[in-house]
């Protein structure tokens, strides 16, 4: 298989989440579109968002040291696009996208209600680099919508549609299962009871 190589090298890290970051405080609230995110930790669990030194969100974020994860479905596509578009200097997203903000139980930044999954997140560390500054945070604090759990109280995020983007543009993920963790290792009487277990 031939290769292309860029004339410079970039950030060709793809497809990545795109999420709704929601900060401020109960007196004013914004939301920031950002798909440089990720989890750094698991126990305890910590994620983290890389922002503009120049955007508005950066400003709140640094003032209060907490912000919240929306996730994105197809529905919230135009939403997800017109906050990472327009600035909360200017405008109040909520209001604009009809977006409704709830409180969470340990932040005091909005979330937002229309989001399937909603992370409440402490800042325990800024990274500064060049372009961007990393805000790593402890999550603090996660709701998710009733009813993406199943008759066992599992969360199953691919009812959800997510979105994710990739080079530019919005696509839907979590279309198709190809396998689960350890499948490629699993033993034959393992994968016909999970199989079993699935119909």
């Amino acid at each position: 298989m031939n290769k292309t190589i860029f004339d410079k090298p970039g950030t060709m890290l793809y497809p990545l989440p795109a999420v709704m970051v929601s900060c401020g405080d109960t007196t004013k609230g914004n939301i920031l579109t950002v798909s440089w995110t990720g989890t750094v930790n698991s126990e305890p669990p910590m994620v983290y968002i890389s922002v503009r030194k120049s955007r508005y969100s950066h400003e709140l974020i640094t003032r209060t040291g907490e912000f919240a994860i929306n996730l994105t479905t197809a529905n919230l596509a135009f939403a997800t696009d017109f906050c990472g578009v327009r600035s909360g200097r200017d405008i109040d997203k909520f209001e604009a996208m009809g977006l409704t903000a709830f409180g969470g139980i340990v932040v005091k930044c909005p979330l937002i209600k229309e989001a399937p999954v909603n992370l409440e997140c402490k800042v325990v560390n800024t990274i500064e680099l060049p372009s961007h500054d990393m805000f790593i945070a402890d999550v603090v604090a996660v709701h998710a919508d009733s009813e993406l759990f199943n008759e066992s109280g599992k969360l199953e995020l691919e009812k959800a549609g997510l979105l994710c983007y990739s080079h530019g543009s919005y696509y839907s993920m979590l279309d198709e299962s190809l396998g689960q963790f350890g499948y490629s290792v699993m033993k034959p009487k393992t994968k016909k009871r999970i199989q079993k277990n699935q119909r």
